[in-house]
């Protein structure tokens, strides 16, 4: 069997937890090679540089696409989106893959689907058919359409890609590689090392181990960029006044990020909170650790819908980021209101019934998804099927 290249484009920090270890099972597999392509936020050290976390892990990065404008807002999205598809498409021509991987629903991924489908590459997408609202639905939808593989994370996400249209012979419910690292972390959550020695970040020295401590990780909602400085400083109030330890996590790149960053700089240059320390970003498995040792995660963060629901983490989720996405019983849902915030965070503190769930994979995903990649006859181009 000759051996697939296989080029993996990874564009931001969490796209990076989701296809870690799948990276690892192509790596590893005799018949597929690795091209892992860098691109978008990921390479960026405002937004946590993942790229640095990726080369300590042992992957090779075999070329990188700088291709975010600043703005953040609509406009640089889509600019960017238009630099990273002439970008991507020079790589590709270079690299010559077998197949091209894209993953989830983040905006630049619709990059790196156009750049493969308009050289006649097989473009392979991970976690297609989910649900979220924003445009990410959308753009989530778009690469499903342009892609020929389609390895999905739940049964749900596998029957809706079905009536997308989509040849049932290339759609496998393989589950999410994050859950691979969830299910690691599982079985060994021992926080063993202290995020502030070990990250730096800025903030107060909070006393953590001794209180506990919640997470908190929130994003602006593309759709509603506007609002999304108001939105944060209705969490930052509440986080302040409830007054527990605290981790915040940076915002990712979205269309409303400055307007989130800036109300997290602006919130505490004012009111110099003594129980909130601020991160950038973090190895995906420490991450997974401070979450499963947490009180409890806020925001609007896929992490809660996904591992935080196999790590039966209690995760309060705001706003409509995650609209309508399959969940858990861990997730309480509510809106952006400092009241109805902390009313939130205090059930889900005290909650006695949340149960791990497997709705997202059973920990053995990445080696699935490369066994399909190497076993798999993947063409580019296709029919419609109804």
């Amino acid at each position: 069997m000759p051996v697939k290249k296989i080029c993996v484009v990874v564009t931001a920090r969490p796209s990076y937890s989701r296809i870690k270890t799948a990276l690892t099972a192509i790596k590893n597999h005799p018949n597929l090679e690795l091209q892992l392509v860098i691109a978008g936020s990921a390479l960026l050290g405002r937004y946590g540089n993942a790229v640095e976390f990726i080369e300590k892990d042992g992957f090779t990065v075999i070329d990188k696409v700088f291709m975010v404008l600043e703005g953040e807002n609509p406009t640089s999205m889509a600019k960017t989106t238009g630099l990273g598809v002439m970008e991507l498409a020079n790589v590709f021509y270079k690299l010559q893959p077998d197949a091209v991987v894209t993953i989830a629903d983040r905006f630049e991924t619709i990059a790196t689907s156009i750049a493969a489908s308009y050289q006649n590459i097989p473009l392979v997408h991970i976690q297609g058919g989910e649900v979220t609202g924003n445009i990410d639905e959308k753009v989530r939808h778009a690469n499903t359409k342009l892609a020929d593989l389609h390895l999905v994370a739940s049964e749900d996400a596998k029957q809706r890609v079905l009536k997308m249209g989509e040849n049932p012979s290339m759609v496998f419910n393989t589950g999410c590689p994050s859950i691979d690292l969830a299910d690691e972390i599982k079985n060994n959550s021992t926080l063993d090392f202290d995020p502030i020695n070990k990250y730096g970040g800025v903030g107060s020295e909070i006393n953590w181990k001794e209180e506990g401590y919640i997470v908190v990780m929130q994003h602006p909602v593309t759709t509603e960029y506007k609002s999304a400085r108001k939105d944060v400083e209705e969490t930052l109030k509440a986080v302040y006044e409830l007054n527990i330890p605290t981790f915040w996590f940076w915002p990712n790149v979205d269309a409303g990020s400055d307007g989130t960053s800036g109300g997290i700089r602006s919130f505490r240059e004012i009111n110099k909170p003594q129980n909130i320390h601020f991160f950038k970003n973090m190895e995906p498995q420490d991450f997974l650790k401070l979450l499963t040792n947490s009180k409890c995660l806020i925001g609007n963060s896929s992490a809660g819908i996904r591992e935080c629901s196999y790590l039966g983490v209690p995760v309060v989720n705001i706003g409509s980021r995650q609209n309508k996405r399959e969940r858990g019983n861990n997730v309480l849902d509510t809106v952006y209101n400092k009241s109805e915030i902390i009313k939130s965070i205090r059930n889900r503190i005290s909650a006695k019934n949340i149960v791990s769930e497997n709705i997202y994979g059973d920990g053995k995903s990445g080696q699935r998804i490369a066994n399909i990649l190497a076993e798999t006859d993947i063409k580019y181009y296709k029919t419609i099927m109804y």
